[in-house]
């Protein structure tokens, strides 16, 4: 009995073992989790909610039904892994602060841009938006390819054959192991833009696609100080960017000055800023402030800032932006998966690499619908 034993035990190198265990489990965090593709823009588990969605007919204009529905179809179909990680997904492409342009239509608590918690899924309603759509079209006309779902009983497909390209809109972050992207949204309008030059000239500088593309565009505003940052970040795939807080010092009725806050940085929780200014007041980190209130609703942002009569607003406003978040650095790091494999990018290059996989949708596209055609007649 002991020999047997003894005989289907493979002695191994512990060093060698630890080394392969090691990258099979980063390269699964790195291409199954962490990093979107260049193509699509998207990670795995928002791909496999959007289809999952796409399947069911959840679709823009069709009745909203309920999270915890698309929670159970997503994890028994495609995403074996726990329902949270689903739906705090689907909640994040469901909220205007987190996505430029968000990708679903959420009906219900999906919490706000004060830390505020959205309600359980069995409590909120969801659907896509209509730009969702344009992520989808074609996927029936063997425009992708497909792959086995982790039970092997379905198919999913390895990216969506989306129209618009989704990973500047929206950009994207995460945190995979050794490796991580932060790549900030854009305008969508300024994108195509950009796209449709570098079709009519694929030799077009970075320089001469920055007329169409000038910077980001956070889906909270607020501005960007300074352009280094960009164009550094354009140019190599790596960069930090300064982006403040829109405010503005005016005077009142009865001639005291305030600071008017209307847009934060993005990411910014605003509920913790407000508080961290009342904090700095009270430990007389900054002087010149007699109160703070927020008045933000439904129609926007807008924090009041008082003005002690013998302090000056530009400079309480200037320690207000070099002592809390009204004030941050953007790093940018354009890392996303090229086939599967991680890769640093430039502007011109993810734009190149969406317009590649365009050209292959609709050549796949046309064949397909070529042979559908010959096979009617």
């Amino acid at each position: 009995m002991t020999d047997s034993i003894h005989s289907s035990i493979t002695p191994v190198n512990i060093e060698e073992e630890l080394k392969s265990s090691y990258l099979d489990y980063a390269m699964s965090v790195i291409v199954g989790r962490a990093l979107p593709d260049v193509r699509d823009g998207l990670k795995p588990v928002h791909r496999r909610v959007l289809f999952s969605m796409d399947q069911s007919g959840i679709t823009a204009g069709k009745k909203y039904v309920k999270s915890a529905r698309v929670v159970g179809d997503v994890i028994g179909k495609y995403h074996p892994h726990g329902d949270s990680a689903v739906y705090d997904t689907i909640v994040r492409m469901a909220q205007p602060f987190s996505l430029r342009y968000m990708l679903v239509d959420g009906q219900g608590n999906f919490g706000s841009i004060d830390g505020d918690a959205p309600a359980a899924m069995r409590y909120t309603e969801v659907r896509m938006q209509k730009i969702t759509q344009a992520l989808l079209t074609d996927l029936d006309k063997e425009t992708v390819n497909f792959s086995p779902n982790y039970d092997g009983e379905l198919m999913i497909p390895d990216v969506l054959p989306t129209r618009i390209p989704a990973l500047l809109a929206n950009g994207s972050s995460g945190i995979a192991v050794g490796m991580a992207t932060n790549i900030p949204p854009h305008n969508l309008n300024e994108v195509l833009d950009g796209c449709l030059a570098y079709i009519d000239n694929e030799n077009i500088t970075i320089d001469e696609l920055m007329q169409y593309i000038p910077g980001p565009d956070f889906p909270t505003a607020a501005l960007i100080n300074g352009r280094k940052g960009i164009e550094e970040a354009y140019r190599t795939g790596r960069g930090k960017v300064y982006v403040r807080a829109r405010a503005s010092v005016e005077t009142t009725d009865k001639g005291k000055e305030q600071i008017i806050v209307t847009e934060l940085p993005y990411q910014v929780n605003k509920a913790k800023l407000v508080e961290k200014i009342a904090e700095l007041i009270k430990d007389k980190k900054i002087e010149g402030i007699s109160n703070i209130i927020d008045l933000s609703n439904k129609e926007g942002i807008r924090i009041e800032i008082d003005i002690k009569r013998d302090a000056v607003g530009e400079v309480v406003l200037n320690h207000l932006y070099a002592l809390t978040q009204m004030q941050v650095t953007f790093g940018i790091n354009m890392v996303a998966l090229d086939h599967g494999q991680p890769r640093l990018f430039n502007l011109k290059q993810i734009i190149e690499a969406f317009v590649m996989h365009r050209r292959e949708v609709v050549i796949r596209r046309s064949l397909f619908e070529l042979r559908k055609a010959r096979e009617r007649t």
